[in-house]
């Protein structure tokens, strides 16, 4: 179901992998790698130490690990990023931290089918 939303609330931690073909807001605490067939929304209150990759991603949070969207990547100015960025297309809005490379290209090829 690409249509599904899944929600990690705020205060909520989880210590593993999350996999979905639908979209994920995360506003809580996650320690693994979070990965989307279609969106990944990770709020200002959230964050993830792990690997992150989908098709879109909006971050508001931080995020430490590696981002891969094979579409566009977009942090808003309350993102901190710490680690590697593999993008087809980035926002950034002022105020928005990385720490890390930035490389930019097709990506379709390298995300899981």
């Amino acid at each position: 179901m690409v249509s599904s939303s899944n929600l990690v609330a705020a205060g909520t931690i989880i210590v593993g992998n999350i996999a979905t073909p639908g979209n994920i807001r995360v506003e809580g605490n996650v320690e693994g790698s979070l990965e989307s067939k279609n969106k990944i929304i990770i709020g200002e209150s959230a964050q993830v130490t792990g690997n992150v990759s989908a098709k879109e991603v909006e971050i508001s949070g931080h995020v430490k690990g590696e981002i891969r969207c094979s579409d566009s990547l977009f942090l808003r100015k309350t993102a901190l990023i710490i680690g590697d960025i593999f993008t087809k297309k980035l926002i950034i809005e002022n105020g928005a931290e990385l720490n890390g490379k930035c490389n930019m290209g097709n990506l379709e090829e390298d995300l899981v089918n």
